[in-house]
């Protein structure tokens, strides 16, 4: 993890200036919350989610509420959500595939085969997150804000193009863990636990010779000198899920009226504005794709059915540990699904 927080510092100097330009504390502002962000300041999730979202809650709030940009993340990816909790930082965010011990019921849109976007995801998963999950109080010890997902996760390599489920046997797959992980193994990849930003270093040694990401990874971690081949899976081979919370007594501490204010820009705006943000910079990465001649196959039919079948039991063992703490399972895997056609359709 010591890399991660490496990356994370990355360039922190100047973006500590720009954000505390950003978010300074003006002399009428009642509260000023710390963020941190994991990954790199030119990451999506640093500027267009984190420093997005606090904007508009600085907006929300008449400048009531302002925000300020720690230079460098307190603690590893996975340790976040503790991180939040204990107070080490204010507002944070957390993947559920670096926590899926903690985290069951987000795996739900981890699966594979979602829907085309991230937005629609994001939408379709808040509103079963709200509606199913949040009872059940996964994210207890922090006020959960949001969730969100990535754009759909594809199969990226420096070997060859991928066909069938059998070009996957053998091959050196680095994944974030949970569906993604358990996807790489279930399709014949020796598959190994690594964090985002340390994909580069891995591909260019050779100590993996693939990773599953959405493509806006190309981008975020200049993965176009290193990668060849890229497998477009529809829907997704799998997805990430993403909480975003705030430290229990910091919300305590906030008038009622910001509270609704942070709120009101919260839940599915804020799955929106994180689908949003990935949407625009996976399009934007398909193009460096394509000037890298970075060599793009869509899934076959046959790589298709085999991806569907190895699926089943990574999809029965998710409604199995959901059931487990509760949940209609059944009903509300199908309901997600229905949903994300609904948001596909603009409802």
């Amino acid at each position: 993890m010591s890399r991660m927080t490496r990356a994370a510092a990355f360039g922190s100097a100047a973006f500590a200036v720009a954000a505390l330009t950003a978010f300074s504390p003006a002399a009428h502002a009642q509260t000023t919350l710390t963020m941190s962000s994991w990954v790199s300041p030119q990451h999506l999730l640093t500027k267009d989610v984190l420093a997005g979202w606090a904007q508009n809650v600085e907006k929300a709030t008449n400048g009531r509420v302002k925000f300020n940009m720690l230079a460098k993340h307190p603690s590893s990816p996975a340790g976040t959500f503790d991180a939040v909790r204990d107070g080490l930082v204010d507002v944070s965010y957390v993947t559920a595939s670096y926590t899926p011990a903690r985290h069951v019921l987000p795996l739900l849109p981890e699966l594979p085969g979602s829907g085309a976007t991230a937005e629609i995801n994001s939408v379709a998963f808040s509103r079963i997150h709200w509606k199913y999950f949040q009872p059940i109080g996964e994210y207890k010890g922090v006020k959960l804000l949001g969730v969100f997902t990535h754009g759909p996760g594809q199969m990226f390599n420096t070997k060859r193009p991928i066909t069938k489920v059998e070009d996957l046997s053998g091959m050196k797959i680095r994944s974030g863990g949970g569906i993604s992980e358990q996807m790489a193994r279930a399709l014949g990849a020796s598959a190994f636990v690594k964090p985002a930003p340390e994909s580069y270093e891995l591909l260019s040694s050779g100590v993996a010779d693939g990773t599953f990401f959405p493509l806006e990874s190309i981008i975020s971690f200049k993965l176009d000198t290193v990668v060849k081949h890229a497998t477009l899976f529809p829907g997704g081979f799998y997805g990430s899920a993403f909480g975003f919370f705030m430290n229990e007594d910091k919300w305590n501490k906030l008038s009622k009226e910001d509270q609704a204010a942070i709120e009101s820009v919260s839940g599915e705006a804020l799955a929106r504005l994180a689908g949003k943000a990935w949407d625009n910079t996976d399009r934007a990465a398909l193009e460096v794709m394509k000037k890298a001649n970075i060599q793009i196959t869509e899934a076959s039919p046959e790589l298709i059915k085999g991806v569907q079948d190895r699926a089943k039991d990574i999809i029965a063992n998710w409604k199995k540990a959901a059931s487990a703490k509760g949940v209609d399972a059944e009903k509300v895997y199908a309901e997600f699904h229905e949903e994300l056609k609904r948001v596909a359709a603009g409802q």
